[in-house]
């Protein structure tokens, strides 16, 4: 049997632009995917903070340093500039595996820099 957990997350993101006019996606600054160990294309959830939105999309890079988080196509009418979300994202894995993974959690600031970074939810 396979179970999909949380293996990391970006929280309290501030959406930094949304753009209409692109194909679809999220940009992220590659800082960022790094630290949270997520990958270009990878599929994720967004939960946008301040209006309850929750949908799916995948991941582009931005560029490093600049913290840019930016939602694009159909996915930028669920979010505003200055909206605060959370970018999750989740593997599939045996039972054992996920008794024992410690998701990576990244706490961003205002401006998208690190707050804080650790491992596991307890």
């Amino acid at each position: 049997m396979n179970i999909t957990m949380l293996y990391s997350k970006l929280h309290r993101a501030t959406v930094t632009d949304a753009n209409l006019n692109y194909v679809g996606s999220i940009t992220v600054d590659q800082d960022l995917l790094d630290a949270a160990d997520m990958l270009v294309g990878q599929k994720i959830d967004i939960v946008n903070v301040n209006n309850g939105e929750r949908f799916s999309t995948y991941i582009i890079p931005g560029e490093r340093g600049k913290g840019d988080i930016c939602l694009n196509g159909a996915a930028a009418r669920k979010v505003h500039k200055g909206d605060k979300i959370i970018i999750i994202a989740y593997a599939t894995m045996s039972r054992e595996e996920a008794e024992s993974i410690k998701p990576k959690v990244i706490i961003l600031e205002d401006d998208n820099s690190i707050a804080q970074a650790f491992e596991g939810l307890e």
